[in-house]
Parts: structure tokens; C-alpha cells; sequence
């Protein structure tokens, strides 16, 4: 990955997940990361860090102004983080992700993917074992 990668994923990380502090930004970073790793399903063709945020219809935060601004050295720091291999649970073999709307729960598969738990308002949703060879 590039520096502007490292920036890009700070970027993203914030848009998509400011409220859910540190954890919940690295976890989106895993997320991330995982779909510039593997290389099944909608992802067969997305190499880059780059070509994972800016995938078609992928990632909401894109259109926020807290992804047009310059990352803080902190949300920096976190990318760095997620991009060195730091993976935490229920994102660490993770390729969706979501906020359910209020009251209600996290759904038992999403894009015929398996639930694989929740941190604060993001329900995450990882591939089979077998599925993407990659990220196990």
C-alpha cells in the first residue's frame, strides 16, 4: 500500500465509523483490508486499498464530508494499525459490514453471508471457511 492508500483508509475508517471510536474504525479498516486480500466473490478483481473503498455501492461514507477532510494523525495511526495486520473480532475475517436501523437486530446472513457478530452498531458478516482461501 501507498501512503495516499494509508490516508484513504484513515478517511474511510472515520466516515464510517466516527461513532463507534478506535475499535469500531480498526474493525472497519479490517473490512477493508480484507477485501483488497481476498480475491472471491464480488472482490475477485479489487487488489488495491483503493480499489476496495472505491468499489460501486460499497461504502456509504465515501459521499460524507468526514471522508472528504484530511485524516488526523490519530485516525492515521489506526489505519497504519489495520494495514500492518491488527485484527479484531467480529471483523477479522469480515468483508460487510452495517448499522441495522434502530431497534432491530443484526441479521442472520447478509448478502448470503454468515453474521459473525457485532461491535456497538455494526452488525459484520463474514465469507464461509473455504469460500475465501485468502482470509483463512
Amino acid at each position: 500500500y501507498t501512503n495516499k492508500e494509508s490516508e484513504l483508509l484513515a478517511r474511510i475508517m472515520r466516515a464510517e465509523a466516527l461513532a463507534e471510536g478506535d475499535l469500531g474504525m480498526l474493525m472497519v479498516g479490517n473490512v477493508v483490508v480484507n477485501r483488497a486480500i481476498a480475491n472471491c466473490l464480488t472482490f475477485k478483481n479489487i487488489r488495491s486499498i483503493t480499489d476496495a473503498i472505491y468499489q460501486k455501492n460499497q461504502f456509504s461514507g465515501i459521499n460524507s464530508s468526514l471522508f472528504q477532510a484530511s485524516p488526523t494523525s490519530l485516525e492515521k495511526s489506526l489505519a497504519e494499525r489495520a494495514l500492518r495486520g491488527e485484527y479484531y473480532y467480529p471483523a477479522t475475517h469480515s468483508l460487510w459490514f452495517y448499522a441495522p436501523t434502530k431497534n432491530t437486530t443484526c441479521k442472520d446472513t447478509w448478502y448470503d453471508q454468515t453474521y459473525a457478530g457485532k461491535y456497538k452498531n455494526h452488525c459484520f458478516y463474514r465469507p464461509d471457511i473455504g469460500t475465501c482461501k485468502e482470509l483463512y
